[in-house]
């Protein structure tokens, strides 16, 4: 029945035959009939998924001459509200350092970004968006949302929430378990 959760394992041609990962995994059953492709069913969903929207570009960012990362950076800047620095701006976006700082110097360049320095700590420097930026963020950010909803079309509202709940729910794990291994 439609809506009814599917056991992983349990099926994974029955419902999902004509993706990708399905193929994979009777491949793989093929090769290894009691190998639990459970996991893999999952994972390389996620990741099929992640690639084709990456493969996308989206649209509303491309036409804006930025990349996801990009505005990632700036919509940082815009929904806190307040100055940021590198180092939390890292934080904020999942990106490393090094990446942060290339991108800002990229979006310092067009004058989205403006940088001031710490009174107290020359090493330190305080980012804001500059009156463009943020008009530049709020421009883009209906368009991307209509973009990423044509992207979810497929799946109704209560597909979505659904996913948008166990997607969350995943995230907290991973995010808890790489967290206490990196300590």
């Amino acid at each position: 029945m439609a809506g009814e959760p599917v056991a992983v394992g349990a099926d994974p041609v029955g419902q999902r035959q004509g993706d990708t990962v399905a193929a994979v995994v009777r491949q793989w059953q093929a090769v290894h009939p009691g190998l639990d492709t459970g996991p893999m069913e999952i994972i390389g969903r996620i990741n099929r998924c992640a690639a084709l929207l990456q493969q996308a570009e989206d649209a509303p960012l491309r036409r804006a001459g930025l990349s996801r990362p990009e505005f990632d950076l700036l919509g940082a800047l815009r929904r806190t509200g307040h100055e940021l620095t590198p180092g939390e701006l890292a934080r904020e976006t999942f990106s490393s350092g090094a990446a942060v700082t290339k991108r800002l110097k990229q979006l310092t360049g067009r004058g989205l970004v403006e940088r001031r320095g710490d009174a107290r700590d020359r090493r330190v420097a305080h980012l804001r968006l500059t009156d463009a930026g943020r008009e530049l963020v709020d421009g883009i950010l209906p368009a991307q949302l209509a973009y990423e909803t044509a992207a979810l079309s497929g799946l109704g509202a209560p597909e979505q929430g659904e996913l948008a709940s166990l997607l969350g729910e995943l995230l907290a794990q991973l995010e808890g378990r790489l967290g206490a291994l990196r300590s």
